[in-house]
């Protein structure tokens, strides 16, 4: 039943000053990959998992006080997964998984080859902690938090996707090169 998944909250109000500083012409969101732009991308795995989602956009001055907004605007969801809007090749079987094992813990993060990914996944137990974020740490705060309660459950996945974010004009091009490998 829809209404007990966990929301994904797409965050999708960062400045990307790092992609334009390298060469990007436009906003990293809206950079083209492929046949649309990375963050439809984004979206049609989002719609694709068939979990609900809220897209935070607003300008808030760093990504806790972008978790700390989606959080309160869906305040009554059975838990979260914070997902980047600037992650175009996260598969929808990963959010899928992620927000099963949030059943079983409090916190759930995506492990690809040894590197910690996202969607982080958090249990509603864990609301307080996320509406009280602020700047630029995000949720590591509450992650840490759960993790001396021994309350986070690493989940091992094969989905490079989880580890790659769009945040040059390389990372751009090394999304499209395994984009185009998904393909053939």
């Amino acid at each position: 039943m829809r209404h007990q998944l966990p929301t994904v909250l797409i965050l999708a109000s960062g400045r990307g000053e790092r992609f334009t500083a390298s060469g990007g012409a436009v906003h990293k969101l809206r950079a083209p990959l492929g046949s649309t732009t990375v963050l439809e991308h984004t979206l049609a795995a989002v719609r694709a998992s068939g979990l609900p989602w809220h897209v935070e956009d607003e300008g808030h001055p760093g990504m806790g006080d972008s978790i700390a907004a989606a959080v309160r605007a869906t305040a009554t969801a059975p838990g979260w997964l914070v997902l980047p809007g600037d992650l175009p090749l996260v598969l929808p079987e990963t959010l899928s998984s992620i927000a099963a094992v949030l059943a079983d813990c409090a916190v759930a993060v995506p492990v690809h080859q040894g590197k910690r990914g996202h969607p982080v996944g958090f249990a509603a137990e864990c609301l307080s902690g996320l509406l009280a974020l602020a700047g630029e740490q995000g949720a590591a705060s509450v992650v840490r938090q759960q993790a001396q309660r021994e309350r986070v459950r690493w989940l091992e996945v094969e989905d490079a996707g989880t580890v790659t974010d769009i945040d040059t004009v390389q990372d751009l091009a090394r999304a499209e090169a395994l984009l185009a490998a998904r393909r053939t």
